[in-house]
C-alpha cells in the first residue's frame, strides 16, 4: 500500500509539462507542485517561476472562488528557486508577490484581504475587507506557522520567526518575531547583526564559507573524539 501511494505521489506531482500546469498563467521550468494538492483556484492568474518547489496540500488561490469572472492577470506571483513548505495557504484577491529564493516553512498563511466587520447587521463572513497587496522580498525566510497579513511588505533577506504574525513594513536584512511581529535584530553595515532589545548585543557578519568551515571543524572534532573513545574502550 505504501509503495502504491508513493507511486501515486510521483505521478501526481504537477510539473511544467502536465495538464494542470498548462492552466497556470505561467509555470517555470524545473518547478514542481507536490501531490496531493489542497485547493487551486483560478490558476490562470497564478505565475510560478523556475526551479520552485511547492509542498503537499498547498492552497493557492486568486479571487473569491473558482467561478469569479473578473480577476487580476497576475494575482499571485511566485519567483524563481523558491521553496514553499507543506500546507502553505496563499489567498490573493488583488496582488501577492513573492520574490526569488524565498523559503517558507510549513503551514504558512499569506493573504492580501480579510473580512470586513463594520456592518453590525451582516455576518462577518459575508463582508468583504479591503484589498491590500503583499510583497515578500527576495532571499527571505518565513518560519513555520507564520501569518503574513494584508498590506505587509517584507524586504530582502528577512527572517520571520516561526509562529509570527506580520503586518506592516519590514526593512531589508531584519529578523522579526512574535505576535505581532517586532524587530529582533537588524544588520548595521560595518557593525553586524544588532539586537533591537535593551542589551544591544551584536553578532558578527559571517559568510556562508566561514559558517561551513566552522561546521566542518566541529564535525571533524566530534569524529576524532568518537574514534578516541572507541580506541580507549
Amino acid at each position: 500500500m505504501h509503495a502504491a501511494w508513493q507511486w501515486v505521489e510521483r505521478v501526481g506531482d504537477v510539473g511544467p509539462d502536465t495538464d494542470l500546469a498548462d492552466d497556470f498563467g505561467s509555470f517555470g521550468r524545473g518547478s514542481c507542485l507536490a501531490f496531493p494538492l489542497s485547493v487551486i483556484f483560478n490558476a490562470a492568474s497564478i505565475h510560478v517561476g523556475e526551479g520552485t518547489l511547492i509542498g503537499k496540500y498547498a492552497t493557492l488561490s486568486v479571487g473569491y472562488g473558482p467561478t469569479q469572472e473578473r480577476l487580476p492577470e497576475r494575482g499571485l506571483v511566485i519567483g524563481d528557486r523558491c521553496v514553499l513548505g507543506a500546507r502553505v495557504c496563499i489567498t490573493a484577491h488583488e496582488s501577492i508577490e513573492i520574490g526569488d529564493d524565498v523559503w517558507f516553512g510549513q503551514d504558512v498563511f499569506v493573504s492580501d484581504a480579510s473580512h470586513g466587520y463594520q456592518d453590525p447587521d451582516v455576518p462577518v463572513g459575508r463582508q468583504f475587507g479591503a484589498h491590500q497587496p503583499v510583497r515578500i522580498g527576495a532571499g527571505s525566510w518565513i518560519g513555520h506557522g507564520a501569518m503574513i497579513l494584508p498590506g505587509t511588505t517584507i524586504g530582502c533577506n528577512v527572517v520571520v520567526a516561526a509562529g509570527s504574525v506580520v503586518r506592516g513594513t519590514i526593512e531589508d536584512h531584519a529578523i522579526v518575531g512574535g505576535v505581532p511581529a517586532r524587530p529582533i535584530r537588524r544588520l548595521e553595515p560595518g557593525i553586524g547583526w544588532v539586537s533591537q532589545g535593551p542589551s544591544l548585543d551584536v553578532r558578527t557578519v559571517r559568510t556562508v564559507a566561514e559558517q561551513y568551515a566552522e561546521l566542518t571543524a566541529h564535525a571533524e572534532r566530534d569524529a576524532a573524539d568518537t574514534e578516541r573513545e572507541v580506541a580507549e574502550a
